[in-house]
C-alpha cells in the first residue's frame, strides 16, 4: 500500500472509532480519535493501562497544538520552535473549565503522522504496549504484543527510537516529566533565551 492509500485507510478506520497502530519519529503508536469514547476505551484496554494515565496528543502543527491549549507562555514557544516536530511532548494548561485542566501535546517528526493529523485533528496516541514495557521497534511486533486485536498497522519501518521527552510547561520550572531524547540542560538553554 502507498502513502495515500495508507493514509485512507487510517483515516477510515480512525472515523471508524477504531484503534490504529502507527509509527511516529520516536517507537510505534496506538492511535485514536480522541472525541470517540469508544476508540480511547480500547486503546486504554489493549494497553492494559490504568485509565487514570493521560494520553497524549500528536498534533500536525502549533495551529492544531493551540486548539487543544490556552495561553502558552513565551518559554514553552521557546521550545516548539526549536523542539517541534521533534520528540518533545508538552503538557500544557487546557485553558477550559470542563475536562481536564492540562493535556500533554507532540508534533511529531514524522511525515505519515502528521498528514493523518491534519486530515482527522489531533490523535490520542500512546506507545504501541502493554503498560510497562518496552515497545518492539517493528510495527506487527508491536501490534501483537498489544491485549488484543487493532483494526489496522501501518508499517514504517524499525522504530527503534526511545519514547518522547516530556516537560510540564505549566511549571515556570520547567520540569522533566518523563526523560527522553532531548536532555534537561538544552530545555533549560532554549526556555530560558
Amino acid at each position: 500500500m502507498d502513502a495515500v492509500e495508507a493514509l485512507d485507510a487510517a483515516e477510515r478506520a480512525l472515523r471508524d472509532d477504531d484503534v490504529i497502530v502507527v509509527p511516529t519519529d520516536t517507537v510505534y503508536g496506538l492511535a485514536a480519535l480522541p472525541g470517540s469514547s469508544r476508540a480511547v476505551d480500547k486503546l486504554y484496554a489493549l494497553k492494559d493501562r490504568p485509565p487514570a494515565m493521560p494520553i497524549a496528543m500528536l498534533v500536525a502543527s502549533r495551529a492544531q497544538a493551540a486548539s487543544l491549549a490556552g495561553a502558552v507562555p513565551p518559554q514553552v514557544e521557546r521550545l516548539m520552535d526549536a523542539f517541534w516536530p521533534g520528540p518533545l511532548t508538552l503538557v500544557l494548561a487546557t485553558g477550559g473549565d470542563e475536562g481536564p485542566a492540562t493535556v500533554g501535546v507532540r508534533c511529531p517528526a514524522h511525515d505519515f503522522v502528521r498528514a493523518l493529523a491534519r486530515r482527522v485533528g489531533p490523535l490520542a496516541v500512546t506507545s504501541a504496549n502493554r503498560h510497562g514495557r518496552a515497545t518492539a521497534p517493528g510495527a506487527e511486533e508491536a501490534a501483537h504484543s498489544l491485549a488484543g486485536d487493532v483494526a489496522l498497522v501501518i508499517d514504517g519501518g524499525p522504530c527503534a527510537g526511545i519514547a518522547s521527552t516530556v516537560v510540564d510547561g505549566t511549571d515556570p520550572g520547567l520540569p522533566v516529566l518523563r526523560d527522553g531524547p532531548i536532555g534537561r540542560g538544552d530545555i533549560l538553554d532554549v526556555a530560558l533565551r
